[in-house]
């Protein structure tokens, strides 16, 4: 009698378990289909190759040059894939899909990896949910991008893990890695633990990871000439930068996990800053003391924190997002320990204090998560969204590729240092001043400081050398380089400027070749 009441109370809980993390991952849904659609540029970088694909044409983003310029070979090919399962060519409506489902498998898993970090639930739910609504989990779920994916497959690799199942690892380590590179940083902290811990050399799982890397590794050297994008070399050289200017960025986005700084003045992101980093203390030590095992998810933030500030490329926004579940864990684990100490101080019932302290952290950082949210932006679709979810230079762009097909014949060249929505949009062939796409510009880089007025500046040999028909850039870009150049002029006459003062710019112009 007394083994039947147990297993259906066993029951009872893995069923109410299961409906907890349907409504996590139910949270995360609606949290990425209700703002609706609000692409990011470089997303549409993605969506061309996609198309070209499904089409036919290759997996190019110009017919006929066959360039790796997307550094998600997975994403592109899942992408493809539900265009050919659906007959449908809305490659935004269909990445919009797909990064919903990601989202919500990442907050479920987000949710089993917080359960054994943490050896309690609580935690855990606290993190999942305070990922589900994340700004940096939302907003490039609906700007078209691989983030939810890549997140998704690197907590599916922790869990797996943490849990000993290292083959399942090794199959996410190859798609995570084919999802996008920078996901190494954290496979390579989880491969050296089987080294560190473990105490032997992985040799199955080296080769399970090798075998499912080795069609794409193969078709990449064979098609391309090489399985590695060109893209992160491109932007190493394009862009100047200060050399702390990823340290200062990421010192900021780690001091503000849940957008403190758009609630609270300086000195307060300051303190609480300070209590961030006691608590990941406190949580790394706890984690790690119950299971040596945990600390590569402990060490991965700090791990990314490194590698970015050394190598101190131009960060994208969607390149802040990855550790940020790892971190909401550390934080929780140790507010949940934390709590555990002053209710053991304060009361018998320690326990009952524990979950307030720690319920009214969590519904403090969702409070500040969710004032990063509006509830009426300014443009796009009018639903609530997070207020980073901005897309007004997207926007600028549809309207001058739409000048361009109002001029443009078949064959005409484009070229543009923002090449997503003018590629996906016009469809003409495109000339990349970053080189992206076209990797011959590299000749023109670094180029003159003298004519850098933020981070980004066009050469105008480079413009000239390339002779496109149409070119479509922010007025800054060109300031001090190409529009002041007389060849330039005499060459290309002003069709239109849309006025904006994105990035300091005056304007955005579109230049017709005479």
């Amino acid at each position: 009698m007394k083994a039947k009441r147990n297993a259906s109370y066993k029951a009872r809980r893995i069923r109410i378990e299961w409906l907890l993390v349907a409504g996590l991952a139910t949270l995360a849904l609606l949290a990425r289909l209700v703002p609706g659609e609000r692409m990011v540029d470089d997303a549409y970088i993605t969506f061309r190759y996609a198309r070209n694909a499904v089409e036919g044409v290759g997996f190019v983003y110009n017919p006929g040059e066959r360039v790796l310029g997307t550094t998600t070979p997975l994403y592109t090919l899942l992408l493809s894939g539900l265009a050919l399962a659906t007959g449908s060519r809305d490659f935004p409506s269909l990445a919009l899909a797909l990064n919903a489902l990601a989202g919500a498998l990442s907050v479920g898993l987000l949710y089993g990896l917080g359960k054994r970090f943490a050896s309690h639930p609580a935690p855990a739910v606290a993190a999942a949910i305070l990922w589900a609504v994340a700004p940096y989990s939302v907003t490039f779920a609906i700007g078209g991008m691989e983030t939810d994916l890549t997140v998704a497959l690197l907590i599916a690799a922790s869990y797996a893990h943490v849990t000993g199942r290292t083959r399942t690892m090794a199959v996410l380590s190859a798609l995570a890695l084919l999802a996008r590179p920078d996901t190494a940083i954290l496979l390579g902290l989880l491969w050296l633990s089987l080294v560190l811990v473990e105490r032997r050399v992985p040799w199955q799982e080296g080769f399970i990871t090798l075998a499912l890397l080795a069609p794409w590794l193969i078709f990449g050297t064979l098609y391309f000439g090489s399985p590695l994008t060109g893209s992160i070399g491109a932007k190493s050289i394009t862009y100047r930068l200060p050399p702390e200017a990823d340290s200062i960025r990421l010192l900021q986005h780690y001091a503000t996990p849940f957008f403190e700084s758009e609630s609270l003045p300086p000195v307060g992101v300051f303190l609480v800053f300070a209590l961030y980093c006691a608590l990941c203390a406190l949580g790394g030590l706890d984690a790690f003391r119950r299971d040596h095992g945990n600390w590569p998810l402990i060490a991965y933030p700090f791990a990314y924190f490194a590698v970015f500030a050394a190598a101190n490329p131009l960060l994208f926004r969607w390149y802040f997002s990855p550790p940020m579940p790892f971190y909401f864990l550390l934080i929780l684990t140790g507010a949940w320990r934390l709590a555990r100490d002053l209710g053991k101080l304060v009361a018998r019932h320690s326990t009952s204090i524990q979950y307030a302290i720690l319920a009214l952290f969590a519904v403090a950082a969702l409070a500040l998560t969710l004032n990063a949210w509006d509830l009426h932006p300014d443009h796009g679709p009018d639903r609530p969204a997070p207020e980073m979810a901005w897309f007004k230079l997207e926007l600028l762009y549809a309207q001058a590729a739409d000048v361009v097909l109002s001029h443009a014949a078949p064959g005409d060249t484009l070229c543009a240092g923002d090449i997503g929505m003018l590629g996906y949009r016009t469809d003409l062939h495109i000339l990349d001043t970053v080189g992206l796409v076209t990797p011959e510009v590299a000749h023109y880089y670094p180029a003159d400081p003298s004519i850098y007025v933020i981070n980004y500046a066009i050469p105008a040999d480079l413009v000239l050398a390339l002779d496109p028909d149409y070119i479509v850039i922010l007025e800054v870009y060109g300031r001090r380089g190409l529009l002041p150049d007389g060849r330039f002029q005499a060459r290309y006459r002003l069709l239109e400027k849309f006025e904006t003062g994105i990035y300091g710019s005056d304007g955005m112009l579109v230049f017709a070749r005479q």
